[in-house]
Parts: structure tokens; sequence; C-alpha cells
């Protein structure tokens, strides 16, 4: 989403500078699509949770590419669908489907689960998709209700091929060369200070965002993921969009000026 951000900024009187901070890979999941379609088949899956709408359409890629996409699709309106946020709900509703439960704003973890809590899931079993990486915290959460999992990863989150700009970027920020840096998710400062702690730079990286710099978060869990890391955050919008980010953002310089 670099070149739409990059956009939404130049719109609104900035002047944008990119270094992309992760990649999204996709990874072999056919047999595991299979297997979760064949569960489907056997009416054993009661309950699938949705967390990002990328998950969505690799699974529907997936199944395409086996041949059953249609079986998919049939056996999707049939379960009870949990969906995080409006991306996985967007990628159903282009498929005829619409979430039978969803995430409040600001669609966090927290609040997957707070729309979950009223669920009958002991005994149960759950389809859960994840996003780039296995999200833990869901996961326990489900264990601890007795529900019994089938965890799909469709995708990864990785490193760019290319890291030299985020190394430039980590060199740049402590001369005070940004006003600001944004975060649009919470992987993006941990693979940054994943370059910086390789080269001995974590500190000093710390030091500029707290420092150097606003700070600005796209929402809770980006956040969340960057006081982990030892900095805090200037700026966080009231809704956690790209677009409420850079209002806030310019309202805030506008403010300071």
């Amino acid at each position: 989403m670099s070149s739409e951000l990059s956009n939404l900024v130049t719109r609104h009187g900035g002047t944008a500078h990119s270094f992309p901070a992760l990649r999204e890979a996709t990874v072999d999941a056919g047999a595991e699509v299979a297997a979760l379609l064949d569960a489907f088949a056997r009416i054993e899956i009661g309950f699938i949770v949705f967390q990002t709408g990328v998950g969505v359409a690799a699974l529907l890629t997936e199944a395409d590419k086996l041949g059953r996409q249609a079986e998919l699709l049939a056996a999707l309106a049939k379960v009870t669908k949990i969906c995080r946020g409006p991306k996985p709900t967007a990628v159903l509703a282009r498929n005829g489907l619409k979430p039978d439960v969803s995430a409040s704003e600001p669609f966090t973890t927290t609040d997957l689960l707070a729309a979950m809590e009223p669920l009958a899931l002991k005994g149960t079993r759950v389809a859960l998709l994840h996003y780039g990486e296995r999200n833990a915290e869901l996961t326990a959460w489900l264990q601890a209700r007795s529900a019994r999992l089938h965890e799909l990863t469709m995708y990864e989150w990785q490193l760019p091929e290319d890291i030299a700009p985020l190394h430039d970027l980590i060199v740049r920020l402590p001369r005070g060369e940004f006003d600001s840096v944004v975060f649009t998710s919470q992987i993006q400062a941990r693979h940054l200070f994943q370059i910086a702690e390789a080269s001995g730079q974590a500190d000093t990286l710390r030091q500029a965002l707290n420092t150097k710099t606003v700070t600005a978060s796209i929402g809770p869990t980006c956040s969340a993921a960057l006081r982990a890391l030892g900095v805090t955050p200037q700026l966080e919008p009231e809704n956690p969009k790209m677009g409420h980010l850079v209002v806030a953002l310019g309202q805030h310089f506008a403010a300071a000026n």
C-alpha cells in the first residue's frame, strides 16, 4: 500500500519517502487447504475465523487451484464465519458471502475475542486462518475454551528482498531528516528494528524515533509493538485507517505551526 499512502501524503501537502519494510510471500498450502475441504465435507468444521483479506483471497485461490473453489464457497455458506475487520469481509462479499460475527473497531485481536466471547466453542472444531504469522494470543484463547483447531497460514511476512532502504532510513533518522515516520503495521516496526539490531544501531534508532521525529502509528496493535520496542508513538488516529492517519498527521503539524 506504499503508493496509496504516498499519494495521500502528497494530496495533503506533504512529501512522502517510501521505505518498504515487508513483503507478503505466499506459501504452498495446497495440502492444508485440501484437508480443510475434506473436513468441511465431513461436516466437522463449525466455525471459521478470517483475520485478513489477503488470507481469504489466498484460501480461495488455493481452492481454485485444486478445482474445489465452488465446494469451498458452498461449505463457507453453511458454517459460522467470523471476521476480524472490513478487509476479509470485503473479500467474502465479492464472493456472495457475509460474516456471521464481526469484530468492532479498531479490529484488534482483543476486539475479535470480545466478538467471539458469546460463542459456544467447547468441543467444536474451528478453522483458523492466520495472517503473515501465527496469532498466538488468539490460538491460546481458543484452546483455553476447548475448541479443536484446524490452523492454516496462507502467506508469510518476510523482509523485503532489498533491505538497503531500511539501512538508509536507520542512518538518516538520527540526523533529523524526516518530520515524521509513519508505521501502518506492527511488522514494519519489528522488521526495522531487526535490521537495526543486526547492525548494532537499535538504541540509536530508538532514540531517534522518540526524539528526532513524530512517530505515527496506524492503530493500537501497531502502537503496542512500538512500545514493546521502546518507542512511544506520538500520534495515533481514532480510526485505524491510512486516510485518518494522514489527516491526523496534517492536523498535528498544522497545530504545531
